[in-house]
């Protein structure tokens, strides 16, 4: 492997970790992002000649924790800063001598992103971008705005950390609690991310699904009595348990509906109703144990054989009450047309707003599998048209190709 195949790994496995471990310490997230990136830079002027380290993160936490220091010096930070330095450089040399990795302090770095200064619709963006890797763009399609628009909102959130000078600090416990909510919203971001992209074989976020459960049972630990943590892992694992379905031996993409429930993993299913169980005794519901349960209710086929579309459709209707978002609102049309007829579930299609829809792609889809049903061919080729253009996967692309094509 070459010293750039190795810089970029690392960058792309660990630099999340790296920011992680660096900020809980010093406090001081761009800093931190300045000083990791001189390391990235120093790696790619240094290694080529000297050869790469043994440990190349632990190189890189070195390297970044000494830009830490000439800064502060330069900025006269005051000496109660000094601590923190040297316990810094101190377990930096302990794990470069050891065979311990960096401790995985994503966790509690996503918890300090959630800081009251911090804009509260950019703390699960900041979450995704500085913690877990993703780039402007995907954290844009996450949340259905334009690449540019999010990019500059990003931009704004970071200048307002610099300017205002602010310092992460832990929250009290008892204020965890009413910060969750944005934790939970980033990891199930990621997991949709990582999801959505699990079948490009060059993906870089391709294993950002795996990271997102691990995230999730680290939260568990972190807040084990809440009961949206529970849902959101059950989510998880409902989903995660048909990805080996999702695809044939060909490669050619499966909907849902048409999957062998044979091969979907059954350990995953049965471990997902346990935290669903877990968190139904709290006797709070919540955004994520509905989706849960909508995903819980698909997995009874394995059992019974067949789909309950209209109690999936009721589940539709209680997350629409609590979080209307556009995934909902579609979701609630594809079950409703298919227990009450496609009439019905179009009317429901039409009625979103259509300037909310342009570029999400589920819609499109559903709306051409409507109007196909309906016989309006015109219209269906239209909506598969967009649908085809907005699809990343290409046995997705393939798949609705195939459905235009039998019109």
């Amino acid at each position: 492997m070459t010293t750039h195949q190795v810089i970029e790994e690392t960058a792309r496995d660990a630099y999340g970790r790296l920011v992680s471990y660096l900020a809980v310490n010093w406090r001081d997230l761009q800093a931190v992002e300045d000083a990791l990136g001189d390391a990235f830079l120093a790696a790619l002027e240094t290694w080529h000649a000297s050869g790469i380290p043994e440990k190349p993160e632990a190189w890189l936490v070195s390297i970044a924790r000494r830009r830490l220091i000439d800064r502060a010096r330069r900025t006269r930070v005051s000496e109660s800063a000094l601590p923190t330095l040297l316990a810094l450089s101190e377990d930096t040399q302990r794990l470069a001598s050891s065979h311990a990795a960096f401790p995985d302090e994503r966790l509690r770095m996503m918890i300090l992103c959630t800081h009251p200064a911090i804009d509260p619709a950019m703390r699960t963006p900041l979450m995704l971008q500085t913690v877990l890797g993703l780039d402007a763009a995907r954290i844009a399609s996450a949340f259905i705005v334009k690449p540019s628009a999010m990019s500059q909102r990003l931009t704004r959130a970071k200048a307002k950390i610099r300017a205002e000078r602010l310092t992460f600090e832990m929250p009290d416990a008892e204020e965890i609690p009413e910060r969750l909510d944005f934790v939970l919203e980033a990891i199930y971001a990621a997991y949709g991310s990582g999801w959505d992209e699990a079948a490009i074989a060059d993906s870089p976020r391709k294993g950002l699904a795996e990271e997102a459960i691990y995230l999730g049972r680290l939260l568990l630990q972190f807040a084990p009595r809440d009961p949206e943590v529970y849902g959101l892992l059950a989510l998880m694992l409902h989903c995660e348990a048909r990805r080996k379905a999702r695809h044939d031996e060909e490669g050619s993409y499966i909907p849902l509906s048409e999957q062998a429930c044979t091969r979907w993993e059954r350990s995953l299913i049965m471990e997902a109703e346990q935290y669903l169980h877990a968190a139904s005794q709290a006797g709070r519901i919540g955004r994520f144990q509905l989706m849960a349960a909508i995903q819980s209710a698909h997995a009874q086929r394995l059992w019974t054989g067949r789909m309950e579309w209209g109690a999936i459709a009721q589940l539709y209707e209680g997350l629409i009450h609590i979080k209307p978002t556009l995934g909902a609102l579609v979701g609630r049309a594809a079950a409703v047309a298919e227990a009450y007829g496609a009439e019905q579930g179009l009317a429901l299609l039409q009625a979103v707003p259509p300037a909310e829809v342009v570029s999400y792609q589920p819609y499109w889809a559903l709306a051409g599998h409507l109007y196909k049903r309906l016989k309006l061919r015109e219209d269906a080729r239209s909506a598969y048209s967009f649908a085809i253009g907005l699809s990343a996967d290409i046995s997705v692309r393939q798949f609705l190709s195939r459905q235009a094509s039998e019109l």
